[in-house]
């Protein structure tokens, strides 16, 4: 296989397997070209390196090793877009144009993502969405040459709902104040309100928010004076971690807990401090029990002394969405991959997911679980308390095909 990068090191995943960096001219018509942006540089750093790592090694996988489909060459097309959107909107067309990109994975944030969706479709070219959650990207900003195997806000505010929503129970809701964080509160408010229980507050933030004295005073004042169950919950991505600026601030003098989403291992390490709490998950290595995710995990650890993580899966499962239609269309033609990704079943660390035809969002299960603590462990365990199953999860089509 061929792996070329622009605007960014090797990866060590690339050392690694030991790949190379381009393809001879005269094969070069034969070759798979795939387009993976993520934002490398910013504050979802983490995210995107994640993401790269798990769909390189969800290729490796899908392909038994070869790197090939159907005796054809991958060559993945690296781009850092640094969370812009102006410039992840440039980079997908140049990828498109100057690379010849067959088809193209991304982005790691969601404004960046929204900006890329009309690029895809002026190109008539897939774009595979991961890890961008905001509903927009499968809802009103869709277009046909659109699939997600990232969740989606729905999926994370409903499986969240399910998770700690009752009669009784107050929450008031923190968020990032952009398309990610504002459509997982529109989500989690609907879900909620089938669950009996009572959302008192909404309150949104910068992403590089570092202060959130305000915020913690508005969201307490809220809930300190109702009776019954009190949480925060949040939805947050960024460098930041607002639970732990919250927890100084000790909400537990007027009976206020907090809720947590899934999240990577170095947020989980934060929530060390809240024994018990719960929340639903999209991915923790531990926790899906099939083939896929325990090759995962144990190549991982073998080449990373650590476990795979919550993006990682992520990429992966793009990867065996990718080379699943690839193999199945036997095509790089777009609408040959419509046609086979509509509809298509396909292996991943979770299990099986599929593109629903209506908005190509993939399906999938989702965790609910409680904070286990363990001394030998760096981080929070989510140890799952229930697999809320596809058939669980009510997710709403939004794009008005």
């Amino acid at each position: 296989m061929s792996f070329r990068l622009k605007s960014s090191p090797l990866t060590a995943l690339a050392l690694a397997t030991a790949l190379t960096f381009s393809a001879s001219a005269a094969r070069a018509a034969e070759d798979i070209k795939i387009a993976l942006l993520r934002g490398l540089t910013g504050p979802l750093q983490a995210y995107a390196k994640q993401t790269e790592t798990g769909f390189m090694m969800g290729l490796e996988y899908a392909t038994k090793g070869t790197m090939e489909v159907d005796g054809r060459k991958i060559v993945v097309i690296a781009k850092d877009d640094q969370g812009k959107p102006d410039l992840a909107k440039s980079e997908l067309a140049e990828a498109y144009e100057d690379d010849g990109a067959d088809l193209a994975v991304g982005t790691t944030s969601s404004p960046a993502t929204i900006a890329m969706l009309p690029v895809a479709e002026d190109h008539k070219k897939i774009l595979v969405v991961e890890p961008a959650v905001a509903d927009q990207i499968t809802g009103e900003k869709w277009n046909r040459y659109i699939f997600r195997t990232a969740r989606n806000s729905s999926q994370d505010a409903i499986s969240n709902a399910i998770a700690i929503g009752a009669p009784g129970v107050n929450i008031a809701v923190l968020a990032v104040d952009n398309a990610f964080g504002r459509d997982g509160v529109a989500a989690f408010k609907a879900a909620l309100a089938k669950t009996g229980a009572n959302l008192v507050a909404e309150e949104y933030a910068p992403a590089n928010t570092t202060d959130f004295t305000g915020v913690g005073q508005r969201l307490f004042g809220a809930l300190k004076d109702k009776s019954g169950k009190k949480l925060i919950w949040t939805v947050w991505a960024g460098s930041t971690n607002p639970l732990e600026k919250l927890a100084d601030m000790d909400p537990g003098r007027f009976g206020i807990q907090f809720a947590v989403a899934g999240n990577i291992l170095p947020i989980l390490a934060s929530y060390k401090r809240f024994p018990g709490a719960e929340g639903a998950a999209y991915y923790y290595y531990e926790i899906p029990k099939n083939p896929v995710n325990d090759w995962l995990v144990k190549e991982h650890e073998k080449r990373f002394n650590a476990p795979p993580d919550f993006f990682t899966a992520g990429g992966f499962a793009a990867a065996m969405a990718v080379v699943t239609a690839l193999e199945k269309a036997k095509s790089t033609d777009s609408e040959k991959l419509i046609a086979t990704m509509e509809g298509m079943e396909f292996d991943t660390p979770k299990g099986k997911m599929v593109f629903r035809k209506e908005d190509h969002q993939a399906l999938q299960s989702m965790y609910a679980f409680k904070i286990k603590v363990d001394p030998n462990v760096a981080w929070a365990i989510p140890e799952l308390t229930r697999e809320i199953k596809i058939e669980d999860i009510d997710v709403p089509i939004r794009n008005k095909r």
